[in-house]
């Protein structure tokens, strides 16, 4: 820890630290967060490197909204089942069948993909964004599990595309999972992640992002909760909201997203050290992506589009 923390020194860096990463990785971090969050906290600094603790998708976004910036990612072949169910030509296959229909990408979306967006929201923004939307038919993608969840909020008519994209952990969660926990853990409220299944997220007492969860868990008056997502969240829980106990909704092997477990902190360390890997993008795709962002704080803030 003292060898990155000269590193960081040396380098003018910052790490970004996932709120699904190692305990050790999370101490070694400048910020934790959600994606964009951490994205945004980079903005603000005057670090010339970021290191960001995460999987792919996320260290790209972070180039294009600090393109000036060294980005680095420990581990590039980090990917994510959501961002990877969606390319390219199967969202232009779908914008020419709706032309009329905005294009409303989530957060974990692959760079190239998210350069065709209209707007780009996250787990806690979706729903708000459509609703405001003047039409009644948007395409949303590529998490299918938030595209119904945002369609029982805001009663629009969603296009999910893909029909099928899903996370590896939170696709996983079944209903049998909430009974359990409830029984095991009859005083906690139950937490869940808007990316598992509708009649999950139906039976939760709390359903959000992993920002909103600590919010809830750190402002509620409740002192025990079991956590609906994935397991590596009870490390940030339990380092921003101490003296509150957490469990998880299950310990199973699917509970550790295999993508996250990728990012250590020996990779974080050589990363920083020998300033690999880093992440390149168009500009052109840099400036499309970081004007769907403009485009979606706007509207949050303006209330039209």
């Amino acid at each position: 820890m003292r060898e990155i923390t000269k590193l960081k020194h040396e380098r003018n860096a910052i790490i970004l630290g996932h709120n699904y990463m190692d305990y050790d990785v999370q101490l070694a971090a400048d910020f934790t967060g959600d994606s964009y969050d951490l994205a945004l906290r980079a903005m603000e600094t005057k670090a010339e490197v970021i290191v960001f603790a995460g999987v792919r998708f996320m260290a790209e976004q972070a180039k294009a909204l600090n393109y000036d910036r060294v980005v680095l990612s420990p581990d590039p072949t980090a990917g994510c089942t959501i961002a990877d169910s969606l390319d390219v030509e199967t969202l232009r296959t779908y914008k020419e069948a709706y032309p009329k229909a905005p294009v409303i990408l989530y957060v974990n979306t692959n760079i190239e993909v998210k350069a065709l967006a209209d707007y780009i929201v996250t787990s806690s923004t979706a729903a708000k964004v459509i609703k405001r939307l003047r039409e009644d038919t948007v395409i949303f993608g590529p998490d299918v599990n938030l595209a119904k969840y945002v369609e029982s909020l805001t009663g629009k008519r969603i296009i999910k595309v893909p029909p099928n994209g899903r996370c590896v952990v939170h696709g996983s969660y079944t209903t049998k999972l909430i009974e359990e926990a409830r029984a095991r853990y009859p005083r906690a409220k139950i937490m869940v992640h808007p990316e598992a299944p509708l009649d999950v997220l139906r039976l939760a007492d709390f359903v959000g992002s992993t920002n909103q969860m600590i919010e809830y868990a750190r402002g509620s008056g409740y002192d025990e909760f079991v956590v609906g997502t994935e397991i590596g969240m009870i490390n940030a829980l339990r380092l921003k909201v101490p003296g509150k106990t957490f469990h998880p909704i299950t310990t199973e092997p699917y509970a550790r997203c295999p993508f996250m477990a990728m990012i250590t902190l020996d990779k974080v360390y050589r990363s920083l050290r020998d300033l690999v890997h880093r992440i390149e993008i168009p500009k052109s795709t840099a400036d499309a992506v970081k004007e769907a962002f403009e485009r979606t704080r706007r509207l949050i803030e303006g209330g039209t589009p």
